[in-house]
């Protein structure tokens, strides 16, 4: 059993004393029944509450998929400039969350946000090796030797040896690849093909570990995230088998997203 209050404020954006006064108003409910003391003890796996006729839920903790757009950082600070959190609607978001890694500004796609620390820990961790794909477009062609040469590990300008990563043309273009990182170094993708003697025009991240983008959820747009969509950040999809069934979609999605 545990407070009403403190179950509510680990879950939401609410303050223990903004519960107190939603209670005295008559807003927060439990399993149907108004309450009026914040200080109520419930049954957190069992009992169903609402504030303002909104569930909220039993899950300690949340896990947000973002689709991110071009133009925001990967910040929880107003001082950066538009941030990712303003795209999370008020009923998704609790006041402890924050982006589990980080697109560049001018990058989009698959990003998560979270107010679960240890998660957030295990998926940045480089002992995890969590991989994460990205599809790209490409100034110029794409040349069937990239593809031993990131295997081998890219040597950036900075000197340092990147860790090989795999990259493969995405099917009917000359100008976009699909490329998987277990790493993930300052501007990373941009620096690997500049070695290379290529420039990155576009890049979206598709996927992080097994969660895939989903084709459905536009830029911009966000979806709470199910344990066993969780579950799957820490398994591998088939690098190549993902290439094949994702080719048109992504492509599609990146050029749909082109300036």
């Amino acid at each position: 059993m545990t407070r009403l209050d403190k179950f509510i404020s680990e879950r939401t954006s609410y303050t223990r004393s903004q519960i107190k006064q939603m209670c005295s108003q008559g807003k927060i409910t439990a399993d149907g029944k108004t309450v009026r003391k914040s200080d109520l003890k419930i049954d957190e796996q069992s009992a169903e509450i609402k504030v303002c006729g909104n569930v909220v839920s039993s899950q300690r903790y949340k896990y947000i998929l973002l689709n991110k757009p071009e133009g925001y950082v990967c910040s929880t600070s107003e001082k950066d400039g538009r941030n990712v959190m303003e795209l999370i609607p008020d009923e998704l978001i609790n006041k402890n969350m924050f982006p589990a890694g980080r697109l560049d500004k001018d990058s989009l796609g698959a990003l998560l946000i979270t107010d679960d620390g240890e998660l957030a820990h295990n998926i940045l961790s480089p002992a995890r090796h969590i991989p994460k794909i990205y599809i790209v477009k490409l100034d110029e062609d794409f040349k069937i030797k990239y593809i031993d040469l990131f295997k081998n590990g890219i040597k950036l300008s900075s000197g340092e040896i990147c860790m090989p990563a795999k990259v493969r043309a995405v099917k009917n273009t000359e100008n976009m690849a699909f490329i998987e990182l277990h790493e993930g170094k300052y501007h990373q993708i941009k620096r690997m093909f500049s070695a290379v003697g290529n420039h990155v025009e576009k890049l979206m991240r598709v996927s992080l570990g097994n969660l895939i983008l989903p084709e459905k959820l536009a830029v911009g747009d966000c979806m709470e995230l199910l344990h066993k969509d969780v579950e799957n950040l820490f398994h591998s999809p088939d690098f190549d088998i993902f290439c094949e069934d994702f080719s048109e979609i992504f492509s599609a999605n990146l050029i749909n997203n082109l300036p």
